[in-house]
């Protein structure tokens, strides 16, 4: 349908709970879903990147993303959250976009911090980052 094949591992387990919820989505919330990230090259699904959900009363989404170990460190992560967060942020009704790693996960986090995120106070086992709208 997209014209792109998948990877061998992908989707990753965790995703796969979610792609039902992401199929029978209104148009509307579909958005604040998930996003499939595509190697030009190869058209081949390396990744996907998404939001858990609409803004809140908050104005807040929180972004996910995720790319197949053999791709990693290539800057596919950091391509697509650069666009999906400008297109966020350009959207009414949000202002900041959260997201969460691991502490071991020192290749998200230097996306995160290339991003312009900002650490703040973690949450259970999980780094937390915040990036405001410059609005």
């Amino acid at each position: 349908m997209i014209g792109a094949q998948l990877a061998a591992d992908w989707p990753a387990a965790d995703l796969l709970d979610v792609l039902p919820m992401q199929a029978a989505a209104s148009p509307e919330t579909a958005r604040f879903g998930v996003w499939v990230i595509i190697e030009r090259h190869t058209s081949t699904v390396v990744g996907d990147i998404g939001f858990f959900g609409p803004p809140g009363v908050d104005q807040t989404v929180e972004v996910g993303y995720s790319v197949v170990p053999d791709r990693r460190e290539r800057g596919y992560a950091t391509e697509a959250a650069r666009a999906l967060l400008g297109w966020a942020l350009a959207q009414p009704g949000i202002s900041t976009v959260v997201a969460g790693c691991e502490p071991t996960n020192l290749p998200s986090i230097r996306t995160l911090e290339r991003l312009g995120f900002v650490h703040v106070e973690p949450v259970g086992d999980q780094l937390r980052w915040r990036l405001q709208s410059h609005q």
